[in-house]
């Protein structure tokens, strides 16, 4: 995943920390929070804990999360869940049905680690190493799937062992690949990984779910405390890739051939009138980034070929898709304009994450009961992170919800930010997460008819 999430908190911690000067985050001891749940919860803790060592001890990049994959689907069965696989390579679904009738619920985890040496000194830190696109590198969980893995699980437990409590079907969807690939170098719009390869193998079939909630852990925020918003949470993310082709010669004399340095300046440039000219920024932003430049050999000679890479981010859908039709364009024809040829790849990953926004109101009295009014904050704007999520809020009402992970007693300005080979994830934070989990299953079935005619309303 593309997941750092601190930046795009930023305006929204600026308040959240002038709090953390006046009063400490406890979590409000309301006697209404001493129900069964919280009691579930905290019985299960250290198992919970014990999973998400071990898996985090135990990366694996994602397309290869086998062993992941054997744990999870072990964990299921011993507490009398049903096991589906054959998901997306070694994706998992877990089927449990409440002793009452009522909708069918999907509560997402993402397993898949990230090519990164740890360098955390924890006492469970990955030792591991793998092959990723060809080469051996360290691997490490550095976005906190290990914490969403052992907390959905943790939630699987609890369910099953209170099947009479609640109404309806859970699926429990346990994705690989939410990073990437490590056995693809890159993959076009008909290579399909992660969510999109877990919506098209019939995952979400039989039963298939109406709604879907995800998790994510955020690094500079306490854990115990939950951040969420209505409509664009999280912005869209697609990548390109350019290969312009001129001719070769000698630096003195570029006159004789063509050159795809120069033509590759005027693409850059011209890339950005994608956003200032293009694009109708009243719906939202959009931003256009080339990383990655290679071509040539030495100073004194004009390369035959020139590749580009880059990145395409937007919190609206209809910006989205205008820069998508619109670039191959633009890059062809200023690269005619230059006398030399270009191809382009466009890689979609992720749309818009939007959570419902009949859902997400009608959802918060449940966030509430989890962690308090405190130590629950509505995002003044959307993250620039991005996350496939996104593919399965395209087939029904979605929440996708950002936990606090880092120690409450911890200066958040300097918390390793998640992706970073520091990255850390408070074992606290696993009882929100679990909590959540829970409450979601427990508390859609009451609002499940006003979130299905909305959703079936703003479909018109």
């Amino acid at each position: 995943m593309d997941c750092l999430f601190n930046k795009s908190f930023e305006k929204t911690m600026k308040g959240f920390h002038k709090l953390l000067l006046v009063t400490p985050l406890l979590i409000t001891a309301q006697t209404s929070f001493a129900d069964w749940i919280k009691d579930s919860v905290s019985k299960n803790e250290s198992k919970t804990i014990q999973i998400r060592h071990y898996i985090h001890e135990h990366p694996e990049l994602g397309n290869m999360e086998f062993n992941t994959s054997k744990l999870v689907q072990n964990e299921l069965k011993s507490y009398g869940i049903e096991v589906r696989k054959g998901f997306a390579k070694t994706g998992v679904i877990g089927i449990l049905k409440g002793d009452l009738p009522g909708p069918v619920m999907a509560l997402r985890a993402d397993m898949d680690a990230l090519p990164i040496e740890e360098k955390t000194n924890l006492s469970y830190a990955s030792k591991v190493k793998a092959q990723y696109q060809g080469e051996l590198q360290p691997v490490m969980h550095a976005c906190g799937h290990d914490a969403h893995t052992a907390m959905l699980l943790g939630a699987a437990k609890i369910l099953a062992e209170n099947k009479n409590r609640f109404a309806g079907t859970v699926v429990f969807v346990f994705q690989p690949s939410e990073e990437g690939a490590a056995d693809l170098a890159g993959f076009s719009q008909g290579d399909q990984i992660g969510s999109r390869k877990m919506i098209t193998d019939g995952a979400l079939k039989k039963p298939e779910p109406e709604v879907m909630f995800g998790i994510h852990v955020v690094s500079g925020i306490p854990s115990g405390s939950i951040f969420y918003k209505d409509e664009a949470m999280l912005n869209s993310a697609d990548e390109f890739r350019i290969k312009l082709t001129g001719q070769q010669v000698h630096a003195s004399m570029p006159w004789a051939g063509r050159d795809p340095i120069v033509a590759s300046a005027a693409i850059i440039n011209n890339i950005q009138t994608m956003i200032s000219r293009r694009s109708d920024l009243t719906k939202g932003m959009a931003v256009i980034t080339v990383g990655h430049i290679s071509g040539g050999t030495a100073a004194n000679i004009i390369p035959k070929e020139v590749d580009m890479e880059g990145t395409i981010r937007t919190n609206n859908e209809d910006i989205r898709q205008n820069i998508l039709q619109q670039l191959p364009e633009m890059v062809t024809h200023t690269a005619l304009a230059n006398n030399v040829k270009a191809e382009i790849e466009l890689s979609p990953y992720a749309p818009v994450t939007y959570n419902n926004k009949m859902l997400t109101q009608l959802i918060l009295p449940t966030l509430e009961n989890t962690v308090g009014k405190n130590n629950l904050h509505r995002m003044e704007t959307n993250a620039s992170a991005s996350d496939d999520f996104a593919h399965y809020g395209k087939l029904m009402p979605s929440l996708y919800i950002s936990l606090g992970a880092t120690p409450k007693n911890q200066d958040m300005s300097k918390a390793a930010p998640n992706h970073s080979p520091e990255f850390i994830v408070d074992d606290a934070t696993l009882k929100t997460g679990v909590e959540s989990h829970i409450r979601f299953v427990m508390d859609y079935p009451a609002i499940a008819s006003q979130v299905q005619k909305a959703w079936r309303d703003d479909k018109k």
